[in-house]
């Protein structure tokens, strides 16, 4: 496409960064006014509507009205807004269009857009008006449209059989079928004829040359009669698809329409066809293309109709499917045994067969078939010069000298062994089967069946010259050596032709299952991938790897794309002009709408690249860039293509929605955690302070009526409740950093013995009731730790024996040295822990059935957060039975070694 006709990048990119700032809105509703013939009141009946819309309140406007000839119609426009039209230069010509990105930003409740099938001028950012609206509608604006009969296209070979007229634009069935509501606007075709003669439709010129081609009478019953039957189809479409979302079971489902596509001009005719009795027998609709080796050599003009029947099926809802092989009837009777085809549609052919015409392509498929219906769709159409000499089409040939050279070295060697069989008596059968073994050999190293035609040919000139009697002549004495020569010709061309396509066939089949092991090695490694990093990395070279092209991937992120990711290829293309803004804009085109763009498609067809959304449902990934540099992508690769990214979208899915999961039961947990907390807090704090509250109020009411002993008793039960708070607190703060992650471990190489010094300073002052005693490998034993989470490790631990042993036990703690760890233990001589105790001990708020010394109810935090702070030390922690009872908290540190300086 020529630059002037690019639409600026930096224009684009600030759209859609508008449009992204609006507020999110549901899908606008389409409304189609319906007609069978130009003239029968569509745009009159929708401008009608539209002020009776805006009547009612809706902010309504113009986006597009064709500028008819009729005065009644235009005056209807009075009253509304209308958003200005744009102007584009094409030709020396100024096209009037939709503004697209006007109506966008306008962003009326409704908008009137005319002529749904239009094909926009080049420039525009959509080939057609439908795909206008699709992205009108996508951002929440409501549409009022209109179209004819003849646009539909389904039905688009019907109508031309009737009025002798091609409709070139065209929308797809789906576009109708999906329309909210459709409005029929009829009147009889006598009216419409007499509408015509007096002018309202056309000029006067115009509407002569109507009356004489399209505008018919009986052109118009029928296509009236078409308007009708395809509306209420519509209905039964709708009806169909309630039953399915309620799940009834009320029609067939079960048929299977399979049609071959090809570059035929008749193919369009049999695609519709196809889709037309899928839809009336709701059923399946596959569309299968044969690769011979003869599609690698079809004209362009072929190949360009190719692609455009590829997309019609496309359109037609049709899935496209690859398959290989050189027999074209025996290929798709064995697909549609395979796949539960219960009906094939195929064109008239063409050609006639030169030994017998009886046996064609539909007696053929018959045969290998015969329990399907085949449907034979007469063509009138004649083929043009193009398709007739595809059937004769010569092969180019590349003469090379390795080809050569090795077609002349078999072709020696094959002749002095015929001259050695000779010598030794062997007869001439033996020298005959010795130049076809030739003939095979050549098929099998060169690159084009014309050597082993060449090969062929001189293999029985030189039998004749230098093995048959008189030799070194051409003439033979036998009078049976003509019938042998032509035998001898003829096998060597068969077995040569059917080397060359054994060696073809097995060639398709080696890249057909390349690309099959690629999508499967993909999936397999896909289901692998750690994490969303591993699985954009992973695709994205396999992509590479599949289509032989450098792959851009864009990463969507809260409905934006994030910074593009370059793949290349062995090549070594230049990416820099796939990255640019304009690039990058069709990209975030892509992402907005969910659906393809960029070069090859009929939307921003100008791009480098080919643009594609990495999808799960209308959940939108990513977007995958395709660079186009190289060559442009072969017809089918498509469909390759699209099977790959629908595993990457899935796995994206998946890896999503574990993240999702994840974070739900993080978010569950903490909920779950500040539950239990709030509940324990507000539970077990009640008694310390009412104990305090109430001692100290004892004490100011009646402190001059106790005794000095009573008093003493009171200040020793406000300390220890407020020490029991004071590290109550403590433990929460540690929890919540914990809990929040903002937990911070500062290790220092420390000295063990003043560590457990310094939290003995700190312990319950019921210690002077138990026997607590420190035991030290090593006075100056060091360990890397953190010395102020460390201390309140130990006082938990301490504490914890302190509660739950009697008054006069025995408290141990050791340090020990062992290899690069430091263990250090806390043990007792209690009553011990069960086993089903010790396996939820160092549960967050696990408390158990024991009652502590002092009958005060534990939260259960204590043992929890000391596993918390070893674990975050690198260290474990653990509990097991003391002999002969009793009970063992055990932790290991990092040793560290005393350094000395001298």
């Amino acid at each position: 496409m020529k630059e002037e006709t690019r639409r600026d990048p930096d224009r684009i990119l600030k759209q859609i960064r508008q449009e992204e700032q609006e507020q999110k809105r549901e899908r606008g509703k389409l409304k189609i006014f319906f007609g069978y013939a130009a003239g029968v009141g569509k745009t009159y009946a929708m401008l009608k509507a539209a002020h009776e819309t805006l009547a009612q309140g809706t902010d309504t406007v113009a986006g597009y009205i064709e500028p008819h000839t009729r005065p009644e119609t235009m005056a209807l426009l009075k009253g509304l807004e209308v958003i200005p039209v744009r102007e584009i230069e094409y030709n020396g010509m100024k096209l009037r269009e939709l503004d697209l990105d006007g109506v966008i930003k306008r962003h009326p409740q409704l908008v009137l857009v005319d002529e749904l099938a239009h094909t926009n001028g080049v420039g525009c950012r959509h080939k057609k008006r439908y795909q206008d609206v699709e992205e009108i509608l996508k951002a929440g604006i409501d549409v009022y449209t209109t179209v004819n009969v003849q646009h539909i296209e389904s039905l688009n070979d019907i109508v031309a059989s009737i009025t002798g007229v091609i409709v070139r634009e065209r929308i797809p069935d789906s576009v109708f079928d999906n329309a909210d509501s459709v409005e029929l606007a009829d009147i009889e075709p006598e009216d419409l004829l007499k509408r015509l003669k007096a002018g309202k439709i056309y000029r006067e010129t115009q509407a002569g040359k109507a009356m004489e081609n399209f505008f018919i009478e009986s052109n118009l019953v029928a296509l009236r009669e078409i308007a009708l039957r395809r509306t209420a189809d519509r209905v039964n479409h709708i009806s169909e698809q309630q039953k399915e979302q309620e799940g009834k079971e009320g029609y067939y489902t079960d048929e299977h329409i399979l049609i071959c596509l090809s570059p035929s001009p008749s193919n369009q005719r049999v695609i519709r066809t196809a889709s037309r009795m899928s839809r009336a027998f709701h059923g399946k609709f596959t569309a299968v293309f044969v690769k011979t080796e003869a599609a690698d050599k079809i004209s362009p003009e072929d190949e360009k109709r190719l692609v455009e029947n590829v997309r019609l099926a496309e359109q037609l809802g049709a899935k496209i499917t690859t398959i290989f092989g050189e027999d074209i009837p025996e290929q798709i009777a064995g697909y549609a045994k395979a796949s539960g085809v219960s009906k094939i549609v195929i064109g008239r052919s063409m050609n006639r067969r030169v030994f017998s015409a009886r046996h064609n392509f539909a007696d053929r498929l018959s045969a290998l078939a015969p329990n399907l219906d085949i449907y034979i769709i007469p063509d009138q159409q004649a083929a043009p010069d193009s398709a007739k000499k595809v059937i004769w089409k010569k092969e180019k040939v590349r003469v090379t000298t390795q080809d050569v050279l090795k077609t002349t070295g078999i072709f020696l060697a094959v002749t002095f062994l015929g001259l050695w069989f000779q010598s030794i008596g062997f007869s001439e059968s033996n020298t005959i089967t010795i130049y076809i073994l030739g003939t095979l050999i050549t098929a099998l190293v060169t690159e084009y069946r014309f050597y082993s035609l060449i090969f062929s040919v001189c293999s029985v000139l030189v039998f004749n010259f230098l093995f048959i009697q008189p030799v070194f002549t051409f003439n033979a004495y036998g009078s049976g050596y003509p019938v042998t020569f032509a035998i001898m010709l003829l096998s060597a061309l068969i077995t040569g032709n059917l080397m060359t396509r054994v060696k073809q066939q097995a060639r398709a089949a080696s890249i057909q299952a390349y690309r099959t092991g690629i999508l499967l090695e993909t999936n397999r490694r896909l289901q692998n991938a750690d994490d969303r990093e591993a699985i954009i990395e992973l695709s994205s070279r396999q992509m590479t790897r599949l289509l032989d092209r450098a792959i851009i991937f864009y990463e969507a992120e809260d409905g934006k794309l994030l910074e593009p990711r370059a793949f290349g290829d062995d090549a070594g293309t230049d990416l820099s002009k796939y990255l640019t803004h304009e690039e990058k804009a069709v990209a975030e085109w892509v992402q907005k709408n969910n659906k393809h763009a960029g070069a090859t498609t009929d939307t921003l067809p100008g791009s480098n690249g080919l643009y594609l959304a990495v999808r799960s449902d209308e959940n939108v990934h990513g977007v995958i860039g395709i660079c186009l540099e190289k060559t442009k992508l072969e017809t089918f690769e498509k469909e390759l293509m699209i099977s790959m990214l629908d595993e990457i979208g899935l796995a994206l899915e998946k890896d999503q929605i574990a993240a999702k999961q994840k974070e739900a039961e993080l978010k569950a947990q903490r909920e779950e955690f500040r539950a239990n907390l709030l509940r324990s807090i507000s539970h077990d704090l009640r008694t310390p302070l009412t104990s305090i509250s109430g001692n100290a109020g004892v004490l100011r009411q009646n402190s001059d009526h106790l005794s000095e002993e009573k008093k003493q008793e009171l200040y020793t039960d406000i300390y220890d409740d407020a020490m029991w708070l004071i590290n109550l607190v403590e433990n929460l703060l540690s929890v919540t950093r914990i809990e929040n992650g903002t937990m911070k471990i500062e290790k220092e190489p420390e000295i063990v013995e003043e560590v457990i010094l310094e939290a003995m300073k700190h312990i319950d002052r019921r210690k002077s009731e138990h026997h607590v005693q420190i035991h030290m490998d090593d006075d100056m034993m060091m360990a890397d730790m953190d010395a102020r989470l460390m201390i309140q490790v130990i006082i938990n631990l301490v504490d914890n024996a302190i509660k739950y042993t009697k008054e006069g036990s025995n408290i141990d703690i050791s340090a020990v040295k062992k290899g690069r760890k430091v263990v250090i233990e806390v043990s007792d001589d209690g009553e011990g822990i069960s086993d089903e105790a010790k396996a939820k001990l160092f549960d967050m708020f696990y408390t158990g059935n024991k009652i502590a010394a002092d009958s005060r109810r534990s939260m259960g935090m204590g043992l929890a957060l000391c596993r918390s702070i070893i674990q975050a030390h690198g260290g474990t922690i653990s509990v097991r039975d003391n002999k002969p009872k009793g009970t063992v908290f055990s932790f290991e540190l990092q040793a560290e070694e005393v350094i000395v300086h001298g």
